[in-house]
């Protein structure tokens, strides 16, 4: 076997074990130890390949992200219909991904919803080109709506993003064990339909 391909091999398994862990305890309860005794890992293998646990979390949340945005580019072509119907196939091409990786579920969650504050600029930084492809999916999704005079396309994709920091913030407020990202999706869900549809019916004239 090449050196590189063993390197790869051994980076990987770090991950593995580390995503676990991390996935089953949050950053705050994870520890290097238990990454090295549950993947079978020396202390100096993982030193070799990542400075410290923050360098570790942080690889995890970047796949995380990563494998997240391939996933939705490869399913965008569902992303069919009405405006309405677009917005489900979106939401629910989200919950399928993380369905078939349950453990990347609760590590996007505490990512996006409670980081560790003095990793919260570099997790924001990974976080850039999912956050592109929303704004970018929404923002083709918008056009075919005729908006009100004096609203733009720009200015409906800030407000819905005022609406995540929201939706965030509230999470952010209960107990780390209750984060739910399928919860947190179905309030966004929500509050796009409420953006864009309002809660008032017409009243008949």
């Amino acid at each position: 076997m090449k050196r590189e391909e063993k390197n790869l091999i051994s980076r990987e398994k770090i991950i593995t074990a580390a995503q676990k862990e991390f996935a089953e305890k949050g950053y705050g309860l994870s520890s290097v130890n238990t990454i090295c005794a549950e993947g079978a890992i020396s202390k100096g293998i993982l030193y070799h390949y990542f400075k410290d646990k923050d360098e570790v979390y942080l690889q995890c949340v970047r796949e995380c992200f990563d494998h997240l945005t391939t996933y939705l580019r490869d399913h965008a072509q569902e992303l069919r219909g009405s405006i309405t119907e677009q917005l489900d196939a979106y939401f629910s091409i989200r919950n399928r991904y993380f369905s078939e990786h349950r453990e990347q579920q609760r590590i996007f969650c505490e990512a996006v919803i409670s980081p560790p504050k003095h990793l919260a600029t570099e997790i924001a930084k990974s976080k850039e080109p999912l956050d592109q492809f929303n704004i970018e999916t929404l923002q083709k999704i918008l056009s075919l709506a005729k908006l009100r005079s004096g609203v733009s396309i720009a200015e409906v994709v800030d407000t819905f993003r005022s609406y995540q920091d929201f939706i965030n913030a509230r999470f952010q407020m209960l107990d780390s064990s209750f984060l739910d990202t399928e919860k947190r999706d179905a309030f966004c869900h929500k509050a796009i339909l409420i953006l864009l549809y309002g809660v008032i019916t017409p009243e008949r004239e």
